[in-house]
């Protein structure tokens, strides 16, 4: 009896091991579980899913990273996270922006160039918002024509004290391009500050302007956007420095005012934003802790002969020191974006979470005279 018993079950083992372990077995197996996962496990399938798209883009990423002459036509851009492209080329100036992989596009840029009666210098400003679309809409909307106006005044009285021999009377008045950007800065800080604040709109926003004349350049900065500028070796030289709440002087200043810094991913005041100055941030200028004072620099176009100047938000510098910014665009110049579009691709694939938004303008001799 228990002969018979021990051959029954080796021969129903052996039934199991043919029938079991045939390729055809195998696969209808493997059809079956993933149906029932599919059906009864639709979430952890729908994260696998995710998460192998994630891979995919990664890997995305590190190929086009390598590519040596990187093109947008080569590049599978997801439509979910461009939803907020903006673009434009317009005689020697090229801006692309990008909403990127931000839940909003708080970037703006404005363009405010007289190429044909040149009657005040070209106005390029880049506005990186934060807390809300409200302070960078504010600043594009108002601080380019303030700047026209009061332009054109001073280009006036100075045309007149030219007919009038009276050069030394100009200096008087103090009005220059520097004087004349960091006033408006301030004045368009304070009318912010008033209407944000009236409807408890806590918003801010960076402030990169530069005022672009035949033999003059003159950039103000407020927070961490930045300009750099390709001189005629190819050397990158700096417009603007990022004020930023570890920097000894900023944190100097903030601890007298009472206000702290600390770290929570980046170093930032009273543990809420990551930079020391700023438009807007009403809840934090009312501590004194963020300011809005402009650092203003200029620079004699006739010494440094640039080829291309480039201004960006912080997006950018995320992923480019200011160095390999230059050697990149300075390689695309003759691309229809001169190259603005293609760094601001490349940044977004080196993994970039921020909005991006590039500037790139040519100069006199290098392009198309302005």
């Amino acid at each position: 009896m228990i002969e018979d018993t021990m051959t029954l079950l080796s021969l129903l083992g052996r039934i199991m091991r043919y029938f079991l372990l045939r390729p055809e077995t195998l696969f209808l197996l493997c059809i079956s579980l993933a149906l029932w996962s599919y059906f009864f496990h639709t979430d952890e399938v729908k994260t696998i899913v995710a998460s192998s798209r994630d891979a995919v883009k990664m890997v995305k990423g590190k190929v086009a990273e390598m590519m040596q002459n990187e093109r947008f036509g080569g590049l599978d851009v997801p439509d979910a996270e461009f939803a907020k492209t903006w673009e434009l080329k317009s005689h020697n100036v090229a801006v692309y922006s990008i909403q990127g992989r931000r839940d909003h596009m708080e970037d703006r840029y404005h363009v405010l160039a007289d190429v044909v009666n040149k009657s005040h210098p070209s106005i390029f400003g880049i506005f990186d918002g934060h807390g809300g679309e409200a302070a960078a809409d504010y600043a594009k909307a108002h601080l380019p024509e303030a700047l026209r106006q009061q332009l054109l005044t001073y280009e006036r009285e100075r045309e007149r004290d030219r007919e009038k021999d009276k050069e030394k009377d100009e200096k008087k008045d103090g009005l220059s391009y520097p004087s004349i950007l960091e006033q408006q800065i301030l004045t368009l800080d304070r009318e912010m500050l008033e209407k944000l604040s009236a409807t408890y709109n806590e918003a801010g926003t960076t402030c990169l302007v530069a005022l672009l004349s035949d033999k003059e350049l003159t950039v103000a900065n407020v927070g961490d956007s930045r300009g750099v500028l390709c001189d005629k070796d190819g050397r990158a030289v700096p417009l603007s420095h990022d004020h930023k709440p570890y920097q000894l002087k900023e944190r100097k200043r903030i601890k007298k005012a009472g206000g702290f810094i600390s770290f929570n991913g980046s170093w930032r005041v009273q543990g809420i934003l990551a930079m020391s100055r700023s438009l807007g941030d009403y809840t934090l200028k009312n501590l004194n802790v963020v300011v809005p004072d402009p650092d203003v620099l200029s620079f004699d176009l006739t010494q440094l002969q640039p080829e291309f100047m480039i201004l960006a938000s912080d997006g950018l510098w995320d992923t480019f020191s200011n160095e390999e910014a230059v050697r990149f665009v300075r390689q695309r110049l003759d691309e229809p974006h001169l190259g603005a579009k293609s760094i601001v691709l490349q940044s977004y694939y080196r993994g970039c979470p921020d909005n991006i938004t590039v500037m790139v303008v040519k100069f006199k001799g290098k392009a198309a005279e302005q």
